[in-house]
């Protein structure tokens, strides 16, 4: 068959390296669709789009970026709840924070598998650079992914081919193994070089936008299991840890704070799941209330919101505290003096 009619699926994260391996495959005939799971982790451009603080950063999905450039199709697959167990019982355990990054590749993998089978494509393509990531980018952890995906030896990894053993498409000559790269380690100088000879734009070399690598998010998350008594999370709760400020003043209640306009109209759309607070008399943000407060926790979670607003000064302070299905009440608080704020209650 000839290179034309060979079809490869990209797991396209938006990222600088994904981007140049399927332009390279492109650059050698073959049919290139791209493919991006999403998880609830990896959501590209959410804060920035929710966030105003950073004008110049475009608000886009990156990979959906990459694809355009490209000039291929891109699907998008929801993963949320099967990756699940991916995140809560990592075969291989977490990197460095909640990041399940060997289990991660195997899982997309896997479903890059399947896809290619269902749709009659011949093999999968993936940016990873030899030596590149600490956990799932190394010379022993390559041919795991490959067996644990069930993808085996239709994997292809063009950037650093030459210092892998030829895959299926290098043997059968679908792909010319002496265009393929053999690059490897964590300098990215040789691919950024690359995207400016082909004229590329991209966000940052490095691509995924995982929250799980980020030791903040990753913290939160920690407490959300804790506060709970187990491992769990929906949706919802994922996109939260990622808005605002969460504050644990007391371990039966968290707050989450709105920093900006654009993250309280964010909040604004959970009104009718939490317990919400704000101030009537001076602006300020908006505030969820998660878990469960007596009247003197009621007091201290409205004395908290009151002192990021701008009655921070004032003596008292009108708050307004909405219960879901509720009636508004009104609360006269004094706002909670910066000394008073333990640095312990920050998540």
């Amino acid at each position: 068959m000839e290179n034309h009619k060979r079809k490869a699926i990209v797991l396209l994260s938006g990222g600088l390296d994904s981007l140049l391996a399927a332009r390279l495959m492109l650059d050698q005939g073959i049919h290139v669709e791209g493919i991006n799971f999403f998880t609830g982790f990896c959501v590209e451009g959410h804060t920035h789009a929710v966030r105003r603080d950073r004008k110049d950063r475009h608000v886009r999905n990156n990979a959906l970026h990459s694809a355009e450039q490209l000039g291929i199709r891109l699907h998008i697959v929801d993963v949320i709840d099967d990756y699940k167990d991916v995140v809560l019982n990592p075969r291989h355990g977490y990197g460095a924070h909640l990041n399940p990054c060997l289990d991660c590749k195997a899982f997309m993998i896997g479903r890059a598998r399947s896809w290619i089978e269902e749709h009659g494509f011949d093999f999968i393509v993936t940016g990873e650079v030899l030596g590149q990531r600490p956990m799932s980018q190394r010379r022993d952890t390559f041919p795991v992914v490959a067996r644990e995906s069930g993808a085996l030896d239709r994997l292809l990894r063009p950037l650093s081919a030459k210092l892998l053993p030829p895959t299926l498409p290098e043997r059968e000559g679908w792909v010319d193994r002496e265009r393929l790269l053999g690059l490897s380690g964590r300098n990215r100088k040789p691919q950024i070089a690359l995207a400016r000879a082909y004229g590329f734009e991209y966000a940052q070399p490095a691509g995924g936008c995982c929250f799980l690598t980020d030791e903040n998010y990753a913290h939160k998350l920690r407490d959300l299991w804790a506060s709970r008594g187990e491992r769990r999370y929906d949706f919802d709760d994922i996109m939260l840890l990622k808005i605002g400020r969460h504050l644990r003043p007391h371990p039966s209640f968290k707050l989450i704070i709105g920093r900006e306009e654009g993250e309280n109209r964010f909040l604004e759309g959970y009104r009718q799941r939490f317990v919400h607070l704000w101030a009537l008399d001076h602006k300020g943000p908006l505030a969820l209330l998660q878990g469960d407060v007596d009247e003197a926790g009621l007091d201290l979670a409205c004395a908290i919101t009151a002192r990021f607003g701008q009655g921070r000064c004032e003596a008292r302070v009108r708050m307004a505290v909405g219960r879901p299905g509720g009636p508004t009440r009104e609360r006269d608080v004094a706002p909670l003096p910066a000394h008073a704020l333990a640095a312990d209650w920050y998540l």
